[in-house]
């Protein structure tokens, strides 16, 4: 996870800039239409994660997550908007699970996804 550190008024306000997410049986298309709408949102970017498993397994999703970046200007109305997005298809599907990696890949699938 990276982080951006803006101070106001004696107040200091911590804002994660770009994060993995996964959920480990969530469908291909499913992901495809998750990063579709949050790649509406004014100054975000979705982008789907490389399945890494070595082994096939029938109920495992065929990408292993979803990459999330904020633009440095993004404001508190897009990434609310994000939240709610992710909280819509949490409720459908499961659980998100974060990832603790903090650089993108560079093998990463791209937005023709």
């Amino acid at each position: 996870m990276v982080f951006l550190v803006r101070s106001t008024k004696e107040k200091v306000v911590l804002e994660q800039l770009r994060y993995q997410i996964r959920c480990p049986e969530l469908p291909l298309a499913v992901y495809r239409e998750i990063a579709a709408h949050l790649r509406q949102v004014q100054g975000v970017e979705a982008t789907l994660m490389p399945q890494t498993s070595q082994q096939f397994d029938y109920n495992q999703s065929q990408v292993s997550g979803l990459w999330i970046q904020y633009a440095d200007a993004s404001d508190a109305v897009s990434r609310e908007r994000v939240k709610q997005i992710l909280a819509y298809y949490q409720n459908r599907y499961g659980a998100w699970e974060e990832s603790a990696s903090q650089e993108m890949p560079s093998d990463i699938m791209g937005s023709e996804s």
